[in-house]
C-alpha cells in the first residue's frame, strides 16, 4: 500500500493515490544526485558516529552499506520504482534492506529539506567545475584560430552594415573576454554556495549535538549556513546558476548569429565543417549551419529554464514548499544543454575555415569614412564640421558610383580646404588598423598585446 509502505506513512490511515504517487515522484529526475547523495549520507553517518548516536560498528555498517546501495543504483538498466518518490528515499529503504535496523538510524536528526540542499549544492560545485573547464577550452580554440589568423581583415558591422575594417583575430578574442566573465560569474556563485547547509533540519536546525564544522571538512565546504530557515528555504545558488548560464548562452549566440550569416553564400567569409553541418533532405546542394543554429536556438530554452525557477520560487513562504522540487529539472536542463553547447560551439568554431579573401573583397572605403575625418580633426577642423564634411563626400561617392579613394584630391579639397596632398593616404585599411594601436584597439600591436595577455591568463591557471 503506497501510503503504508513510505518512510513517513505512520501519520496516515490510507495510502497514496496511484496518480499522486506518480506526480509527487521525482526519481525519474533526482536520480542524478545519486553519487552526492550518498556522500552526504556517508559523512553524516561518521557525524552520528562523533555525536554519541551510532556505535561505532553501526557507523562502519552504514558507510559500508551506502557504498554498496552505489554500486548497485549506478548500474546500467537499474530501474528505481516510482513508490520510492525521490533518491533520498530510495537510497535509505535499499540501506534498510541491506544492513537492517542500522539503516533507519540514519536519518535522525536530519531531514529531506537540509538532505537535498546539501545534496544540490555537492552536485553544482561538480557541475560548475566541469562548465568551467568546458568554458577554458572553448577560449583556448579563441586563442589559438586568432594567433593562426593575425593579419586577416574583415569589415565591422553595426546595425549590420559595414562600419569600420577591424582584425579577425580581435574579433575573435573579444568572445575570448567575454567567456573570461562568464567563467568569473561561474566561479563567484561557486562561491557564494559553499556553504553547508546540513544540520538546518526540516527548518529549525539539528535536535542533536552533531558537529557541523566536522561536516563541513568532510564534504570539503568552507562554510555552515549561518541561519537554519533560510539554508532549507532558498535556492538562490541554482537561480544564480542558471543566470550565469543564460548570460554565457546570450554571448554564444550572437557569435553564432554572425557566423551564421557569414557562412552564407552572400558573405562566404567562413565556411563550416562538414561534420558540423546538415543538408537538405530535398535540395541537394544545401550545406546547413544546424551547428550553430542549435546553439542559438537551446539559448531560449535555458531562459525559460531560469523563468521557471524564479516563477517557482517567487510566492513561496518560508521555509520549505513541495514546488522547490520542481528546482532540479531546470536545473539539470541548464547544466546539460550549456554543457553540450559548448561543446559543439568549440568543434564548430575549431574546424570551420575562413575565407579572407571573400573578408577583403567586402572592404569599402566608405569604411574609412572616420578616418578621413580624423584627418581633418588633426588639422584643427571640429569633429562635428568633418563629420558633415565627409557625410557630404560619402553621398558624391554614392552618386557617382565609386569609393571615397575614386574621388580624387580634387573632389576632396572642393569640399574643405583643410585637405592636403597626403589625404587620400588616410584612405588605406592597414593604415586605419594602425591607428587604432590603443589598448584594447583593432590595432595590429594592440591586438598582440591582448593575444599575449590572454595566453598569459590561460598558462596561469593550466
Amino acid at each position: 500500500m503506497a501510503g503504508h509502505d513510505t518512510l513517513w506513512g505512520g501519520r496516515f490511515a490510507a495510502p497514496m493515490d496511484a496518480l499522486l504517487e506518480r506526480f509527487n515522484a521525482s526519481i525519474d529526475v533526482d536520480r542524478r544526485l545519486l553519487e552526492v547523495d550518498i556522500a552526504g549520507s556517508q559523512a553524516y553517518a561518521r557525524a552520528l558516529g562523533r555525536a554519541g548516536l551510532l556505535t561505532a560498528g553501526e557507523v562502519e555498517q552504514i558507510v559500508a552499506g551506502l557504498a554498496q546501495v552505489r554500486a548497485e543504483m549506478s548500474a546500467p538498466g537499474y530501474r528505481f520504482s516510482p513508490a520510492m518518490e525521490d533518491i533520498h528515499m530510495a537510497v535509505e529503504r535499499r540501506l534498510t534492506e541491506l544492513i537492517g535496523p542500522a539503516g533507519g538510524k540514519l536519518h535522525a536528526g536530519r531531514s529531506r529539506n537540509d538532505q537535498v540542499c546539501l545534496d544540490e549544492r555537492l552536485y553544482l560545485r561538480l557541475a560548475v567545475q566541469r562548465l568551467r573547464e568546458r568554458v577554458r577550452a572553448l577560449q583556448l580554440a579563441l586563442v589559438d584560430k586568432a594567433g593562426a589568423h593575425l593579419d586577416v581583415v574583415l569589415p565591422g558591422y553595426t546595425h549590420l552594415q559595414r562600419a569600420q575594417p577591424i582584425l579577425f583575430s580581435h574579433y575573435a578574442l573579444s568572445l575570448f573576454w567575454m567567456l573570461e566573465r562568464d567563467r568569473g560569474r561561474l566561479a563567484d556563485l561557486q562561491r557564494r554556495a559553499d556553504v553547508l547547509p546540513l544540520g538546518a533540519g526540516a527548518l529549525a536546525g539539528n535536535a542533536f549535538p552533531v558537529d557541523r564544522e566536522f561536516l563541513a571538512a568532510e564534504l570539503g565546504f568552507g562554510a555552515i549556513s549561518a541561519n537554519s530557515l533560510d539554508a532549507v528555504s532558498d535556492r538562490d545558488f541554482l537561480v544564480e546558476f542558471l543566470a550565469a548560464a543564460a548570460i554565457l548562452l546570450m554571448h554564444l549566440s550572437r557569435y553564432c548569429e554572425d557566423l551564421i550569416i557569414w557562412s552564407s553564400a552572400e558573405y562566404g567569409f567562413v565556411e563550416l565543417a562538414d561534420a558540423f553541418a546538415t543538408g537538405s533532405s530535398m535540395m541537394p546542394q544545401k550545406k546547413n549551419p544546424d551547428s550553430l543554429e542549435l546553439v542559438r536556438g537551446k539559448t531560449g530554452r535555458v531562459y525559460g529554464d531560469l523563468v521557471a525557477l524564479l516563477t517557482a520560487l517567487k510566492g513561496l513562504p518560508l521555509t520549505y514548499a513541495k514546488d522547490m522540487q520542481e528546482d532540479k529539472a531546470p536545473f539539470f536542463d541548464a547544466l546539460d544543454t550549456v554543457d553540450d553547447c559548448l561543446q559543439v560551439f568549440a568543434g564548430a568554431w575549431q574546424s570551420m575555415t575562413l575565407r579572407p579573401e571573400r573578408m577583403a573583397a567586402a572592404l569599402d572605403s566608405t569604411m574609412l569614412a572616420t578616418d578621413l575625418a580624423d584627418y581633418l580633426v588633426q588639422r584643427g577642423v571640429s569633429f562635428r564640421e568633418a563629420h558633415r564634411v565627409v557625410g557630404e563626400l560619402v553621398r558624391e561617392a554614392l552618386q557617382r558610383g565609386v569609393g571615397l579613394d575614386g574621388l580624387g584630391l580634387a573632389a576632396l579639397q572642393a569640399r574643405c580646404p583643410q585637405f592636403g596632398a597626403d589625404a587620400l593616404a588616410a584612405l588605406d585599411y592597414r593604415a586605419s588598423l594602425q591607428r587604432r594601436n590603443l589598448p584594447g584597439g583593432t590595432g595590429p600591436a594592440a591586438v598582440a598585446a591582448q593575444l599575449a595577455a590572454a595566453r598569459a591568463l590561460l598558462a596561469a591557471e593550466s
